[in-house]
């Protein structure tokens, strides 16, 4: 199996990432690291901790300068990601595993903060809340919520500026079964109309279930990336980390 995760292909993918390295000083985070993520498509990014998969994450979000290599997100420069400020205007939204919601608003008011427009906002806020199943919450402040109702909020949040690219930081975690297989749905259901979305977990059922594509990460290098079943079976993730995770 190919250990880099770009096939072919005739258009221009939402996410290319080409032989990323990324250093910290004298610590190697990421090593020649190449992935895709087309439109409508979703990957999922899984590892054992400290595998890159949250350094990757922040190259491209322009929050860790690239030491060697390209991200472009829907075609645009190469030699660097989007600023972090300037992410939604290049039609980019991300989650974070610690939500970062404001505990002094409301829900409505964390996610029309995301909107980009003001004007328009509270309806298009509203219409996030509600197909995620909270708009009766709108008044609340997420603190007073069940864990998974903020996690609902900040992905209304991620959502309200309709991206192109969504990055979703260890969606599932803190779930419980339910609440995950309405997770599942979602992402497809947002991968339908057309955004890629490129997912860290460490739920593996989760990834397998809901994505296109699987790439592995172990030691910052890409050691496999192929279809669900493909990964599942690879003699190398298995040893460096579904053999620990998944019953065979």
């Amino acid at each position: 199996m190919s250990t880099t995760a770009a096939p072919p292909a005739t258009l221009v993918p939402r996410l290319a990432v080409h032989g990323l390295t990324v250093r910290f000083g004298g610590l190697t985070a990421l090593t020649d690291v190449s992935l895709r993520v087309d439109d409508g498509e979703v990957v999922g990014l899984i590892g054992p901790n400290g595998a890159g998969k949250t350094t990757l994450f922040n190259a491209v979000c322009g929050l860790v300068p690239p030491t060697e290599g390209t991200v472009a997100v829907a075609g645009g420069r190469r030699d660097r990601a989007p600023r972090p400020d300037r992410l939604v205007r290049h039609g980019v939204a991300r989650t974070l595993q610690g939500l970062g919601l404001f505990a002094g608003l409301t829900v409505l008011e964390n996610v029309v903060a995301a909107c980009p427009d003001r004007r328009g906002g509270v309806d298009r806020a509203l219409a996030e809340l509600d197909g995620l199943g909270i708009g009766h919450l709108a008044a609340a402040r997420p603190t007073a919520l069940p864990y998974p109702d903020q996690k609902k909020v900040a992905l209304a949040r991620a959502l309200v500026s309709r991206p192109g690219l969504l990055l979703l930081d260890e969606p599932a975690g803190g779930l419980g079964a339910a609440d995950i297989d309405d997770l599942a749905g979602l992402v497809r259901r947002v991968a339908r109309g057309g955004c890629a979305v490129l997912l860290v977990e460490h739920h593996v059922d989760f990834v397998m279930e809901v994505c296109d594509r699987v790439v592995v990460l172990d030691f910052g290098r890409v050691i496999a990336c192929g279809t669900p079943a493909e990964v599942r079976d690879d003699p190398a993730v298995l040893e460096a980390y579904l053999g620990t995770e998944v019953d065979r």
